[in-house]
């Protein structure tokens, strides 16, 4: 049918090469639907959400007029797109694929950072110097780390924190004890991995920050 079968999707996750996808069919789908050639799981991504196609002796890709659209390299499709080796594919912004044209060399790992601290929003998972931090964190703790990681270094305050972490508690209030309490346990959880740098800090009479390593 002439197709190859050299290229492959991986998908990304913690800037590991995890699952792999040959594209050994003339036509490859992704999206929700059980009857997809890719199934992701989210109720972000369409049923039908995009197509692989092998035409003309080049893979191209089309988003199927999902509802949260398809990106490569960050900019979002609006036709077909002729896929090259190490582009990256955005599912509905949820699910990084990278497409690797096996007759190139294809990686072990997908920029696997040597150290910091790395989140894959989408499956919850922390990852400190390409290591998974297990067991995960418990959903407050996710939640707060998340907050601070996409502030970009800026300070979240108190009041925010409460709001992103315990919404159904914002009538009632949650106590600067409380707070201090996720706080201390989040440092403590992430030492595990790395005990020499505190990725939370406490920033007097103004909230909390995250610092990553360099």
């Amino acid at each position: 049918m002439g197709t190859r079968e050299t290229a492959m999707l991986i998908l990304q996750r913690g800037g590991e090469a995890s699952t792999r996808w040959p594209l050994e069919r003339s036509q490859i789908t992704i999206g929700r639907s059980p009857d997809c050639d890719i199934v992701l799981d989210d109720r972000q991504v369409s049923r039908h959400h995009a197509v692989i196609r092998w035409e003309n002796g080049q893979y191209v890709v089309q988003d199927l007029g999902s509802k949260n659209g398809t990106h490569v390299n960050g900019r979002e499709l609006t036709g077909p797109y002729v896929l090259q080796d190490g582009d990256e594919i955005q599912i509905a912004l949820r699910y990084k694929l990278a497409f690797v044209d096996t007759e190139e060399t294809a990686p072990l790992t997908l920029d696997l950072p040597r150290q910091g601290l790395s989140l894959v929003k989408e499956t919850r998972q922390v990852y400190i110097g390409g290591k998974e931090l297990t067991p995960p964190l418990s959903p407050p703790q996710y939640r707060l780390l998340e907050l601070l990681v996409d502030a970009g270094g800026g300070i979240v305050d108190r009041e925010t924190v409460v709001r992103s972490v315990w919404p159904e508690a914002m009538e009632e209030g949650v106590s600067e004890q409380a707070i201090d309490a996720l706080v201390r346990r989040l440092r403590e959880r992430l030492a595990e991995l790395d005990a020499e740098h505190n990725y939370v800090l406490t920033v007097r009479g103004h909230g909390f920050r995250f610092q990553n390593r360099l």
